[in-house]
């Protein structure tokens, strides 16, 4: 989130797209019931009629994997009645900046692109054509009046173009008046004094063009002026509660922690690490604070090595795995390759990619391949027993299998970072039962195994034997010393030994030790302020509660929040004020700094004087963008600088109506034998989706043996329409089948109004949906599986989540 859960009741239009929060994050409503009291809308875009939707102001409805058409016709509508806010577009956006002539649209191709000979990406784009003009110091040519033929106002104007109602409906499915109504209103939130805010999760992530349909919305966010704002931003509703902080210390593999990059090989030294991911702005009002990069991975290392990361050394930068460039190493690679022989062991820990993992049936297969596996949870589940799971053959299967069981979260102390990146530090309640331990001791215990064996030789012993591993108090994990240790030390000097204060202290030269730098300032010298509990709010009033809790980064609870003032420091929003500049003012001119509000984004002085002078010592707003502006056009994506629509892998209708490429041409499409799919195939002619249910949690691990639980919610279901019921001869509580090109899954058929069947292209298309929170091994009749045996091999091109949530299937009765 760039904001948090209790700024949702300063908006006044929420959108609710790509999540059920009413169900799945049914505390959030809580605060968005609080802003339609206060006379916000809540709107309500699903392909299914939920609880969410019961709650909202207006709902319509769309076709799983359209969202970016939705949207796009959004910022047509936008543009097209100069609804925007050009004060905050034309100064706090790269709208104004000049792209070079290099770049073009085609076809639904971009410049730059070239098709892949081997896979498992369709094909790749040369970004050097995405690139923009530079003037002769190096800093992008811009044209603040937006007219240039050539900014990217005028070629956003163009690309949208072609997303009128009538195609958008055809492709999404939706009304063409209900698109109208939800552009209104949505877009009245770009007038002053306004915010709008958008809630979405996996029903927005889980596509190929899952980064593009956030990007979308982000655009329109810009567009509106609506980020930095309280009641606006971009937020996203997490899975669970520490997901935002699991992601932040590295859950990925293509990042550490503090979302820094994960070497590649070509980074042959710590210096040519360090120069490949340090941005240079030649611009003095960017702040471009990953400048500072240096200064974080140094103290990560200090962090990881202690002592022996020496300068000399590299600080132990070579001690540290590489990634080959070009390489993928993503969960759908991972078990790719997994599947194909390649990996030997594997560690689950905390999961069940058994039943969560798409095409599941792979996913089994794969761990049939290994040599060993370690589970590691608080409970045996399909993943630990895959070897004894439907279709397996324990006589033929080699994985040797390691159950070590692991406490639950109110067994132990330690901290959980929440959707809002509010770090809310936990205590722990009765002690571990039996032999389970907490994370923290098992991990601490096998660190300590692994350098018991290293001792004794090795290949490469010096990672292992250099590792700082000293978090154990009176021989069990202590999360105060981990914690500390993230937050980092001076390591010299008159303050050797003590907590460093804030990011802005951290160095370069191994003198600061820091595990993650967006947590330092989470535990200083005055004590654990995750631990605060002040429910005191901050001088506007707008729900800030400075001293509860904490927040990243140093305690900023809404991003980018100097883009909620004009260029003379003050608020867009004289009520709902988040950030105001109060320095003292002699002659039209600010003479001393001074901040009030929220923890500033950056302390400098606004862009101009009271009396409309330009300052030189001031800094854009965007302080994390090399150029100090926030990206509409956006060159860094590997699908394109603008979100285009294109159709999932397996889709409903033969063409992409908007373009001749049918679906995203860099996504990854994985192609053993596990890994079918059938696209327009009347075999599959039903859209289907996955989703959650309130009585059981992610896979169902911790609620499925709950027999109160699995009374409420015993069996997996697939909702349809009571049109595709009739059309099908099935009645409602039945058996079905629903079968995929990947596998199959027998379901209780629950007939419904929440269903309605789309109209696309003049066809008449049917959805369907199916919770994925159900498994083998609980029920113990073994009848109730998982939904993800259905899902599909491909994902995102940015991140590689998986496509969960549009595919094709058929629906039979047994």
């Amino acid at each position: 989130m760039t904001n948090h859960w209790i700024d949702l009741k300063n908006s006044d239009c929420i959108l609710i797209m790509g999540s059920n929060a009413a169900e799945n994050h049914p505390i959030s409503l809580k605060y968005v019931q609080m802003a339609q009291a206060k006379g916000a809308k809540m709107i309500n875009v699903d392909p299914r009629f939920t609880r969410t939707s019961s709650k909202a102001d207006f709902y319509t409805a769309l076709r799983s994997g359209t969202d970016i058409a939705f949207l796009g016709g959004m910022i047509k509508y936008i543009l097209d009645n100069k609804l925007y806010s050009k004060e905050y577009v034309a100064n706090y956006t790269n709208a104004g900046f000049i792209v070079g002539k290099a770049f073009k649209f085609k076809d639904g191709l971009f410049s730059g692109y070239k098709a892949n000979d081997i896979g498992p990406a369709l094909g790749s784009y040369d970004k050097s054509k995405w690139s923009f003009d530079m003037d002769s110091k190096g800093v992008p040519k811009m044209d603040r009046s937006l007219k240039n033929s050539r900014c990217v106002l005028q070629l956003l104007k163009k690309h949208y173009s072609r997303y009128n109602t009538k195609l958008v409906s055809s492709i999404t499915g939706t009304p063409k008046a209900d698109l109208v109504e939800v552009y209104k209103t949505y877009a009245a939130t770009g007038a002053r004094g306004k915010a709008g805010t958008i809630m979405y999760a996996m029903g927005w992530t889980q596509h190929t063009v899952g980064c593009q349909n956030i990007r979308t919305m982000a655009m329109i966010q810009l567009l509106l002026g609506n980020m930095g704002v309280a009641g606006g931003g971009v937020n996203a509703l997490r899975g669970e509660s520490n997901v935002q902080g699991s992601t932040d210390h590295c859950l990925l593999w293509h990042i550490w922690p503090g979302y820094l990059k994960t070497p590649r090989a070509s980074n042959v030294s710590l210096a040519a690490y360090n120069k490949k991911w340090t941005p240079k702005s030649n611009d003095p009002l960017s702040a471009n604070w990953w400048q500072n990069y240096p200064k974080y991975s140094v103290s990560l290392l200090k962090s990881f090595f202690g002592e022996k990361a020496t300068k000399a050394n590299d600080f132990g930068y070579d001690w540290l795995p590489k990634v080959d460039d070009g390489t993928d190493y993503s969960w759908l690679t991972l078990f790719d390759e997994m599947y194909k022989g390649t990996v030997n062991g594997f560690f689950a820990w905390g999961m069940n990619p058994a039943c969560s993992g798409a095409n599941s049936n792979k996913t089994r297969k794969a761990m049939a391949n290994l040599d060993w596996m370690v589970n590691v949870n608080i409970f045996d589940n399909e993943t630990g027993s895959f070897w004894k799971g439907p279709g397996m053959n324990a006589s033929t299967i080699k994985t040797e299998v390691f159950m070590l069981p692991a406490c639950v979260s109110v067994e132990k102390d330690g901290s959980i970072t929440n959707s809002g990146r509010w770090m809310q530090w936990r205590y722990q309640g009765p002690k571990p039962l039996g032999n389970s331990l907490s994370d923290g001791d098992i991990i601490m215990e096998l660190g300590l195994k692994i350098k018991e064996v290293y001792e004794k030789g090795g290949a490469f012993t010096e990672p292992i034997l250099n590792l700082k591993w000293d978090y154990m108090t009176d021989g069990l994990y202590d999360p105060h010393k981990v914690a500390k240790e993230i937050n980092g030390y001076y390591l010299e000097g008159p303050k050797k030994g003590k907590l460093v204060e804030s990011f802005g202290k951290l160095k370069a030269d191994g003198s600061t030790s820091s595990a993650n730098w967006l947590y330092c300032h989470s535990y200083t010298e005055k004590g654990n302020m995750s631990a605060r509990r002040s429910k005191v709010d901050a001088p506007n009033n707008i729900g800030l509660y400075p001293n509860f809790a904490w927040c990243w980064p140093v305690n900023r609870r809404i991003i980018y929040n100097r883009a909620s003032v004009d260029l003379k420091g003050q608020p867009w929003d004289k009520k709902d004020w988040v950030v105001r500049f109060a320095g003292d003012v002699k002659d039209g001119k600010y003479v001393s700094k001074k901040w009030i509000g929220d923890v500033p984004d950056g302390g400098w002085y606004p862009l101009e004087n009271p009396d409309g002078t330009k300052r030189k010592d001031a800094k854009y707003a965007f302080i994390m963008r090399k150029h100090g502006h926030a990206q509409i056009f956006g060159p860094g994506r590997a699908d394109g600088p603008f979100p285009e629509h294109y159709e999932p892998l397996e889709s409903p209708i033969e063409k992409n109506l908007m373009s001749k490429q049918r679906m995203s041409p860099v996504a990854p499409v994985y192609t053993t034998d596990a890994d079918a799919y059938a696209t327009n195939d009347p075999k599959f002619p039903f859209v289907c989706s996955t989703y959650r249910v309130s009585e059981h949690w992610q896979s169902g691990l911790m609620t499925r043996p709950q027999p109160w639980l699995l009374e409420l919610q015993p069996q997996v279901f697939v909702e349809m329409s009571e049109e595709l019921a009739k059309l099908k001869g099935i009645n409602n509580g039945e058996r079905v089948d629903v079968s995929s090109a990947r596998g199959a899954l027998e379901c209780t058929a629950i007939v419904t109004k929440r269903f309605k069947p789309f109209k696309i292209a003049g066809k008449t298309v049917h959805q369907v949906g199916v919770p994925w929170n159900f498994g083998w091994r609980w029920p113990k009749s073994g009848t109730e599986e998982s939904a993800n045996l259905l899902t599909p091999p491909t994902g995102d091109p940015n991140t590689r989540i998986p496509e969960s949530k549009a595919f094709m299937v058929n629906v039979t009765k047994k």
